[in-house]
């Protein structure tokens, strides 16, 4: 049961990542790209790590895995912003 708990995050991780890059070469401009690329991105990588923690199963590894995804909650986003907000104050010049 845990093996199909596992592949089932991991298939959605690989899912998320895939679409975030078809956002970025799909998507028309800079600012519908860091959106695409910001929300799957995110998304994605929380699953795989979801994924990786079932699969090893150490309890110490959960506290780890959180600790990484507080962390890429708090600087994807910031990063996608600045990105954004970078590409407005060069294109308004």
């Amino acid at each position: 049961m845990m093996d199909i708990w596992v592949n089932l995050f991991l298939i959605g991780g690989l899912f998320f990542i895939f679409v975030g890059t078809l956002g970025v070469l799909r998507f028309p401009d800079i600012y519908c790209r860091a959106h695409a690329l910001n929300k799957a991105m995110t998304l994605g990588i929380s699953l795989l790590l979801i994924s990786a923690t079932l699969h090893i199963g150490v309890s110490d590894l959960w506290v780890k895995a959180f600790a990484i995804m507080i962390f890429q909650y708090s600087t994807i986003p910031l990063s996608g912003h600045v990105l954004a907000l970078t590409a407005f104050r060069f294109s308004s010049k």
